[in-house]
Formats: C-alpha cells, sequence, structure tokens
C-alpha cells in the first residue's frame, strides 16, 4: 500500500468522518492529493459532504478535504479499495462484513476503528473481521488511543496506535495517516489494544455514573485507577502486554473518555446517574454509547477467563436494572480489603 492508494471509510459518523479528514490530509502533505470515499447510511449526509464539504450532525461546521468524495452507494465506495476502513456500530459489524465481502479484494488491508465486543459471541471486532471476510491477521489493522472525534477534526495535536501482528503493515497504515495534527504509534499487540479500547467504555460509564450522583475528582480518580487494573488483568489473560495497558491504547484513551464531557459513554453514564433508565438513556442518545452495547460481553469474556472485574459487574447491574446506583457505590465499597499490588487475577 502507498500513500495515493484508495481507501474506503465505511461509517460517516463522527469518527468516521473524522478518520477520512486525517487520511484525506495526511496524503495531501505527502503527495498533494488523496482520493478517500466515504460512505453514509443516509443520501443526505453523503450530499452534504459532497456540496459544503461538511457533516453538520457530527462535526458542525469544520470543513472537509475536498478529496473526500461521499456516497451513498456501498459498492462504489468500496470499488478499488486497497484499504477499507470500519467505523460502524460494533454490533451491526457483522451484517455489515457480509454485504461487503464480495466486493472486497483477498488482499484488501482492513481497519477496524470500532470499540466494543460482539454480544453473543463476545468476538473482539478484529475477530469478527477475521471470521467474516477470511482475512489473514497481517491484513487486520485496529487503530485506537485517545480519539474523541470532534478534537481531533479540530486539528487539536492527538496521538494514537495503530495495531497490526505484521508490523511493516502497521508501519505503512501509521504513514498512510500520519497527518500535522495526528501522530500514530504502531504496536503488535492487536488483543491489548482491541481490549484497551472496549473496556475504558465500562470504566467510563461508572465514572460518568459518578458524575450523575454529584460525586467529587476522588471518587473518579478511584474508579479510573481501578478500571485500569480490571482492564490490564482481562487484556494479559488474552494474551496482551502489560505495556499496551499503559501506554495511549490503555491509559492514554481510558483518561480521555471518562474525563472529557464529549465523550458518548461517560455522557451515557451520567445520564443513568440521574436515574435514567437504559431504555431512557438510549433514546436521550444521538449516536451510540459503545459501553451500554458492550458491557454484558465484556463481563462475560472476564468470567469465561476467571478474571474478575467487578466495576463491569456492578454497571451491567445497573444496566439491568438489578442494581440501582446507589447500591453500586455500596457493593463496590463494600469489598474485602486486599492489597493494590497483588498480581493475582482474582485481586481487586
Amino acid at each position: 500500500m502507498t500513500v495515493t492508494s484508495k481507501m474506503a471509510v465505511i461509517g460517516a459518523g463522527s469518527w468516521g468522518t473524522t478518520f477520512a479528514k486525517v487520511a484525506a490530509d495526511a496524503a495531501t502533505r505527502v503527495d498533494g492529493h488523496g482520493d478517500i470515499a466515504l460512505w453514509a447510511r443516509r443520501e443526505s449526509v453523503a450530499d452534504e459532504i459532497n456540496s459544503s464539504h461538511t457533516n453538520s450532525q457530527y462535526l458542525g461546521d469544520i470543513e472537509l478535504p475536498q478529496s473526500i468524495r461521499a456516497t451513498g452507494d456501498l459498492q462504489e465506495a468500496l470499488a478499488g479499495a486497497d484499504v477499507v476502513v470500519l467505523a460502524v456500530p460494533a454490533q451491526t459489524l457483522r451484517a455489515q462484513l457480509r454485504q461487503m465481502r464480495d466486493a472486497i479484494s483477498p488482499d484488501t488491508v482492513v481497519i477496524s476503528l470500532m470499540k466494543g465486543l460482539e454480544r453473543g459471541t463476545d468476538a473482539r471486532m478484529s475477530e469478527v473481521i477475521a471470521e467474516e471476510l477470511g482475512l489473514e491477521d497481517a491484513q487486520i489493522v485496529v487503530v485506537s488511543g485517545p480519539n474523541l472525534a470532534m478534537e481531533i477534526a479540530r486539528e487539536e495535536p492527538t496521538a494514537s496506535v495503530v495495531a497490526c501482528s505484521d508490523e511493516e503493515v502497521a508501519t505503512r497504515i501509521a504513514s498512510a495517516v500520519s497527518a500535522p495534527y495526528f501522530r500514530p504509534y504502531t504496536n503488535s499487540d492487536v488483543a491489548g489494544v482491541e481490549i484497551g479500547g472496549i473496556v475504558k467504555n465500562v470504566i467510563a460509564l461508572a465514572v460518568g455514573i459518578c458524575d450523575g450522583l454529584g460525586m467529587g475528582d476522588n471518587t473518579k480518580a478511584s474508579v479510573i485507577t481501578r478500571g485500569l487494573a480490571e482492564t490490564t488483568r482481562l487484556a494479559i489473560a488474552l494474551g496482551g502486554q502489560l505495556e499496551t495497558m499503559a501506554g495511549l491504547a490503555g491509559l492514554g484513551d481510558l483518561v480521555a473518555t471518562c474525563s472529557s464531557p464529549l465523550s458518548r459513554n461517560r455522557t451515557a453514564g451520567r445520564l443513568l446517574g440521574e436515574n435514567l433508565s437504559a431504555v431512557e438513556v438510549g433514546e436521550a442518545m444521538t449516536q451510540t454509547a459503545e459501553g451500554m452495547k458492550s458491557a454484558h460481553a465484556v463481563l462475560d469474556l472476564a468470567r469465561r477467563n476467571d478474571v474478575e472485574m467487578p466495576i463491569a459487574e456492578a454497571v451491567v447491574g445497573v444496566l439491568d436494572g438489578r442494581l440501582t446506583i446507589e447500591g453500586m457505590a455500596r457493593q463496590l465499597l463494600g469489598r474485602d480489603l486486599k492489597s493494590e499490588t497483588n498480581h493475582g487475577r482474582e485481586s481487586d
């Protein structure tokens, strides 16, 4: 792949549109032009991007590069693309891939921007992609890290992680999306990078609940810190690396998602903390809060791997209506006293 290859971005939400902008700006910096096709589920969104070079529903009046060509035709977007970027809701991915696979060539590199587990299978997005498209691990790339779309779209400096089992592929993709404001680092720990991006959404729900309850920074810092411990235990159990959890895809993403008012998951948690039900929160949100969709799968995965995740368990209890938000606080604080530095799987 070179920086002049055609890239198709599937999904014109906030992060998909922003990533298309990053890739277009990266290509412009290198050779003066880019070839970015952006698929939008709604024709009205595609029309606005092509005519006004904005996606006002998700990114306000931020101007998009003219090299981005939007379309509502999935086959048109994929035609001739040797890099395909997936930015769709995690729970719709498998069905989406089945519509796409005949249009994707066998040597295509597929990039996942999604941060979720598939409910029912507990599969990571890279695993769903491999299963549905029959691709080798070296053809599947995961981009994760502190990726608040609006800040990146405003060209505020951001670092991120490009993960692939093949370091050469990771390096080539990182080069292709290296814009003046977007600095990608490479990593071969795909499982660790994905788990970091998945579990932080669940922890952000817990932090948002603390916000909704009016709790202070000490409480939220405690949840973030212990949430990182939970995430690390699960990642290591799945073959991930400790170093990944201390980096951008672990701690970096967790801090951004739990701290920013731009975070959909923290916002959803705050609404839960204000005594809205999970159904009412879903109706109030204009974008998907992946943590609400993936929390059950995270807990299932943890239990299957004998990893204790009390924060995730409490969040699922709240989502299911089995636990009140006040009961969640009591459950977490009422746990047995343990050593913070005990690295056993059962410790928390």
